[in-house]
C-alpha cells in the first residue's frame, strides 16, 4: 500500500448529461484506478482516485482532454488519506 496515493478531485465545465461519469469509470479501471466519481447538484463531479501515482497522472491528462462530448474547463485535486483494501471504481448516485 506504501506505493498507493489518493486524491479527491472535482471537474467543471460540460461534464454532466456527457457520459463524464462513465468515461472516469472507465479510464479509471484499464488504469488500475479505485474509488468513485459522482455528479454534484452545483454542476460539478467530484470523485476520489486511488492507485500509483504515474496511473493517476495518466488519468487526470485524459480527463484534462475530455473528448468530443466532454469539455473540462477546471480540474483540481488534492490529496486523501488511502483507503486500505478498496478493490473496485464506482459511480456513486
Amino acid at each position: 500500500m506504501a506505493d498507493l496515493v489518493r486524491y479527491f478531485g472535482t471537474a467543471t465545465g460540460r461534464v454532466q448529461g456527457v457520459g463524464f461519469r462513465m468515461f472516469v469509470q472507465q479510464n479509471a479501471m484499464e488504469l488500475g484506478i479505485t474509488g468513485w466519481v459522482k455528479n454534484m447538484s452545483d454542476g460539478t463531479v467530484t470523485m476520489e482516485l486511488q492507485g500509483p501515482q504515474a496511473a493517476i497522472d495518466r488519468l487526470e491528462a485524459i480527463i484534462r482532454e475530455g473528448n468530443y462530448f466532454i469539455k473540462v474547463q477546471s480540474f483540481g485535486l488534492e490529496v486523501r488519506d488511502v483507503v486500505a483494501m478498496e478493490q473496485r471504481f464506482e459511480i456513486h448516485y
